[in-house]
């Protein structure tokens, strides 16, 4: 079997060929002058026939393949050029390409000594002309997806011991995962705990909500990360979240937060932070922003066309059990509870109901006036008291009701227990 080379290999075995070859004619010692002279001249007919390198992929293995000493001889033909110097915004500007492309290094580049499966290639999505028109999901007619027989990354069926996904239809091998190094420890037995469960897990492709932004709107948010110089890859605290705040507001607004804004960015703080431990995670940042990029930028058909066949099952189940009359209307109180039902999964109270994630019994039924991470700072703690009494009793048909909750259920997905948006008041 053949091995692919890339181009920058290409032209580097190109020059050291030509090198080498013509070092041999001119130090090998010709017998009459002719055959020197036919000898320099075959010798000049092959580096003819050979591709030319680029100067500048030259330039990038140093000018010594070049340099001719005074004896007519190449200095240093064949061996390698030495690499260029790294600077110190190396590490930074490769986590800039993780994070503009949704993956890592290249194969070839990739240090497999600790894991010997390669990450796969995500690809952002591309938006379609009718992406905003409205898509008909009926009510009564559930899809019922079939999960995947063989595990995403290795294509091996193994019966039960593939996990499923909550989101899509992949399963996996939790030895695969630990292999390709998206789970840690303590991660692969929280899968193991709750794959199976009706709680579920989700895969590394649908935790991370970020790859559902298109180039154009990824392109757009790491221009504004950096601009507030926000470091890739890295944990921010509170006054990093309320400079970054402050920034946008200037940018948008030409004007600073006030106060009361000040204090919904901390509360939005402990809602990314319910360890408590004084700052967020870089992947819980990045999917609270890419939640705002498609909330801002997107329509809600958009965003119901983004939803997974489990997901609108789910919904389905969630509707049929608020609309308890069958009218195909539920109420806007009963809309604001689904849409912070998304996020049971959090609550321990919710459990002691045996209400589940996208579980199906009423907030009346189950006694709760709210689900999720109750605090003074919750952007929930107070929802009961603000909302009116208006949109309470508003009639919501199924169709208002999965466009309204799209962006909940697609704010779900990731398995972190931080809110990665704010919840309906």
């Amino acid at each position: 079997m053949g091995v692919l080379m890339s181009k920058k290999q290409q032209v580097q075995k190109c020059t050291s060929v030509v090198s080498a070859f013509q070092q041999g004619m001119k130090e090998r010692a010709p017998s009459t002058t002719n055959q020197g002279e036919r000898s320099g001249e075959e010798g000049e007919r092959l580096a003819e026939s050979l591709p030319t390198p680029n100067t500048k992929e030259e330039g990038e293995h140093g000018e010594a393949d070049s340099k001719v000493g005074p004896s007519g001889t190449s200095q240093q033909a064949a061996a390698p050029a030495p690499a260029p110097t790294r600077d110190e915004c190396k590490v930074n500007q490769e986590a800039w390409n993780r994070l503009r492309d949704g993956k890592g290094v290249e194969p070839e580049d990739l240090d497999k000594t600790g894991h010997q499966l390669t990450p796969p290639a995500f690809v952002r999505p591309k938006r379609d002309a009718n992406d905003d028109q409205p898509v008909e999901i009926a009510l009564g007619q559930r899809e019922q997806p079939v999960n995947d027989e063989m595990c995403e990354v290795c294509e091996v069926w193994t019966a039960d011991d593939l996990f499923p996904c909550r989101t899509c239809t992949r399963v996996f091998h939790d030895g695969c995962l630990r292999e390709l190094g998206y789970l840690r420890t303590e991660l692969l037995q929280e899968m193991r705990e709750t794959a199976h469960t009706a709680t579920g897990w989700s895969c590394y492709y649908c935790d991370n909500v970020n790859l559902l932004l298109t180039e154009e709107e990824m392109y757009s948010l790491m221009e504004t990360f950096k601009q507030c110089k926000i470091i890739p890859e890295s944990c921010l605290v509170s006054d990093e979240l309320l400079h970054y705040r402050h920034f946008v507001s200037k940018q948008l607004f030409e004007k600073d937060l006030s106060d009361e804004q000040e204090e919904e960015v901390l509360a939005q703080f402990a809602a990314l932070d319910p360890e408590k431990r004084g700052q967020i995670e870089w992947s819980d940042f990045l999917y609270h922003e890419s939640l705002g990029v498609l909330r801002k930028f997107r329509t809600e058909n958009s965003l119901v066309r983004l939803l997974s066949a489990k997901e609108r099952d789910h919904v389905r189940s969630v509707f049929v059990g608020l609309d308890l009359d069958k009218d195909g209307v539920v109420t806007g109180a009963e809309t604001r509870w689904a849409q912070q039902s998304w996020f049971q999964k959090f609550s321990k109270e919710s459990q002691s109901c045996n209400v589940r994630l996208f579980g199906l019994c009423s907030p009346v039924n189950c006694g709760i006036s709210h689900v999720g991470p109750i605090s003074e700072c919750s952007p929930a703690s107070s929802s009961s008291e603000r909302s009116s009494q208006k949109d309470d009793n508003r009639p919501v048909s199924w169709e208002d009701f999965l466009r309204e909750s799209a962006i909940y259920i697609l704010a779900a997905r990731p398995n972190s227990l931080a809110m990665h948006i704010r919840l309906p008041l």
